[in-house]
C-alpha cells in the first residue's frame, strides 16, 4: 500500500466544493511518519454561516425531508454501496490520517459503516407515529396521533479517532431522519470524511443537505456549535470539550447528543478463561492503541489468579507488532501527534511518581513517527491520577480485588460511564454485574463488540443520547401531537 502524496482540500457547502472565505489552510500529518500528509481548508466564522444557510434552505425549501421514505432509503442503500466499493482506499486515507491500523479499519469499521447505512435505510419507513385515545374525552369527538418529524438542521462535530465511522454513525440516522447537516471533522483527521462526503454526493443526497467544514475547533467548530440556525448539536469528543459544547449550544437552547469519554473497568474473576481473558482485555486497551473512548484502562483482577494474569499480560506485551499503521500485522499504531504522545507520557510518569511501577513496555519506540510501546502498570490504586482520568492511550492499570460486591463499587467509583467489561464462566455472576455497573455498554467474554442494531452510549459524564440502534434515531426526530375535533 503506497501512500498518497500531499494533496489540498476544500470545503463542501451546498452541493460545491469551494475555498474557504479568508484561503487558510491546515497541514495534515502522517502520524506513522511525522511527515506532511495534506493540507486541508481552514474555514471560519464566514464558512460556517454559509454552510448553516445551505443546510437551512435545504432542509425548509429543499426536497429531502419531503421525499417519500424509500427514495431516501435508496439513497443511503447507494452510499452504503459506494462505501463499500471504495473500501480498500477509504481504509488506507483513514490509516495514514488517524494512525489508526488498516486492518481495524478495513476489516471492522468499513463492515459496520456500510451496515449502519444499510440499517438506517430500514428506518426510514418506519418513522411512525400512534393514535392516541384521550383520557377526558368523548371518543367520538377528537382523533388525536403523532407525527415523527426531523428536528432540522443538525451540526456534527466529531473527533479524530476513527473519523470515518465516527462520520457514519453520525450521518447515518441524520440522514435517515430527514435532516440536513453540517459536519465538522477534527483538524488533524479530516481526510476520510472529506471522500465520505464526495460518496454522499454521488449517492444522490442533494445539494446543501450535507455540507463539511473543515479547519480548527475555535475556528469553525465554535461558531457553528452556537449557531442560532443550528436546530441540534451531535458532538463526540472530551468531556471538557463536551461542556463547552453544552454552554454554546444552550444560548439557542439547541438540542444535544453527546459521546464523551470513559475510563471502563475491566473484571477478571478467578473463574475466567484466562486465555481468552487476557488475550481480550489487552484488546480492550490497545485497540486503536487505545485512543478509543471505551478503553478499558482500568483492569480489576481477583487477587488469587492476579498473580498469573500479570505473568500473562507482561510475557505477551513484546509479541505485539508495533509500527506503521499501514503495515501489515500491526496491532499498535502510532499516536494521533507527538503532543499527544507526551501527554499520555506525563500521565504514566505521574503514576510512577505515585507509586505505580511499569510491569511491561513503557518505551517510546520506533522513530520518526508518534509512537509508544503498550504499557502495563502496576502498585495503581483507585485513588491516583491514573485510575481517574481518561488516558486515551495504550495504557492499562492492573488492581487486584477480593470479592464481587468490592469490585462493583470500585468499578463505579468514577464520574465516567461508557462501556464496561466483565470475563467470568459464572451466568448469575455476569448478569449481576451488566445489572449493577454504571455504564451504557456492556461486554462479558467479550469487548468493543458494535453492531448497527445496538444503541451505544453512555451514562453520567460519559455523554447523552446514543449512537447506532433505532435508539439513535431520537436525538433527530421530535414528536407533533394533532388533535382534529370530529364534531
Amino acid at each position: 500500500m503506497s501512500e498518497t502524496s500531499p494533496s489540498r482540500h476544500q470545503l463542501l457547502i451546498d452541493g460545491k466544493w469551494v475555498d474557504p472565505v479568508e484561503g487558510g489552510t491546515v497541514d495534515v500529518f502522517n502520524p506513522s511518519t511525522g511527515e506532511k500528509l495534506a493540507e486541508i481548508a481552514a474555514g471560519g466564522p464566514r464558512d460556517v454561516e454559509l454552510a448553516v444557510q445551505a443546510a437551512r434552505r435545504a432542509f425548509d425549501d429543499g426536497p429531502w425531508r419531503r421525499l417519500p421514505a424509500e427514495a431516501r432509503a435508496r439513497i443511503l442503500h447507494r452510499f452504503a454501496d459506494l462505501v463499500e466499493a471504495n473500501a480498500d482506499e477509504i481504509a488506507l486515507i483513514d490509516t495514514q490520517d488517524c494512525g489508526k491500523p488498516y486492518a481495524f479499519i478495513r476489516d471492522i469499521d468499513l463492515p459496520n459503516m456500510a451496515d449502519l447505512l444499510r440499517y438506517m435505510a430500514g428506518w426510514t419507513t418506519k418513522l411512525e407515529g400512534r393514535t392516541i385515545p384521550l383520557s377526558r374525552q368523548n371518543p367520538g369527538d377528537f382523533f388525536s396521533y403523532t407525527r415523527r418529524q426531523p428536528v432540522g438542521v443538525v451540526a456534527q462535530i466529531i473527533p479524530w479517532n476513527g473519523a470515518a465511522l465516527a462520520a457514519v454513525w453520525k450521518l447515518a440516522p441524520a440522514l435517515a431522519a430527514g435532516c440536513t447537516v453540517v459536519l465538522k471533522p477534527a483538524e488533524l483527521a479530516s481526510l476520510a470524511p472529506l471522500r465520505l462526503a464526495e460518496l454522499a454526493v454521488e449517492a444522490g443526497v442533494p445539494d446543501g443537505v450535507v455540507n463539511v467544514i473543515t479547519g480548527t475547533g475555535a475556528d469553525a467548530g465554535a461558531p457553528l456549535a452556537g449557531h442560532p440556525q443550528v436546530d441540534k448539536v451531535a458532538f463526540t469528543g472530551s468531556v471538557e470539550t463536551g461542556k463547552r459544547i453544552v454552554v454554546a449550544a444552550a444560548s439557542n437552547l439547541s438540542k444535544l447528543t453527546l459521546e464523551l469519554g470513559g475510563k471502563s473497568p475491566n473484571v477478571i474473576y478467578d473463574d475466567a478463561d484466562l486465555d481468552i481473558a487476557v488475550d481480550g482485555v489487552l484488546g480492550a486497551v490497545l485497540y486503536a492503541q487505545g485512543e478509543a473512548c471505551t478503553a478499558g484502562s482500568r483492569l480489576y483482577v481477583q487477587r488469587n489468579v492476579y498473580d498469573e494474569v500479570q505473568t500473562r499480560i507482561a510475557a505477551r506485551v513484546p509479541e505485539i507488532k508495533i509500527g506503521p499503521s499501514a503495515e501489515r500485522g500491526v496491532l499498535v499504531g502510532p499516536m494521533i501527534s507527538d503532543q499527544h504522545r507526551s501527554k499520555v507520557k506525563t500521565f504514566v510518569e505521574g503514576a510512577l511518581s505515585d507509586g505505580a511501577e511499569i510491569i511491561a513496555g513503557g518505551a517510546q519506540t520506533r522513530e520518526p513517527g508518534y509512537y509508544l510501546e503498550p504499557t502495563v502498570l502496576g502498585g495503581v490504586v483507585d485513588d491516583m491520577t491514573i485510575a481517574r482520568e481518561e488516558i486515551f492511550g495504550p495504557v492499562v492499570s492492573l488492581m487486584p480485588f477480593d470479592d464481587e460486591a468490592e469490585v462493583l463499587r470500585r468499578a463505579n467509583d468514577t464520574t465516567y460511564g461508557l462501556a464496561a467489561g466483565v470475563w467470568t464462566s459464572n451466568v448469575g455472576r455476569a448478569h449481576r454485574f451488566a445489572e449493577a455497573v454504571n455504564a451504557g455498554a456492556v461486554w462479558v467474554n467479550c469487548y468493543n463488540v458494535f453492531d448497527a442494531a445496538l444503541p451505544f452510549g453512555g451514562f453520567k459524564q460519559s455523554g447523552w443520547g446514543k449512537e447506532m440502534g433505532g435508539e439513535a434515531l431520537d436525538g433527530y426526530l421530535q414528536s407533533k401531537a394533532v388533535t382534529v375535533s370530529l364534531a
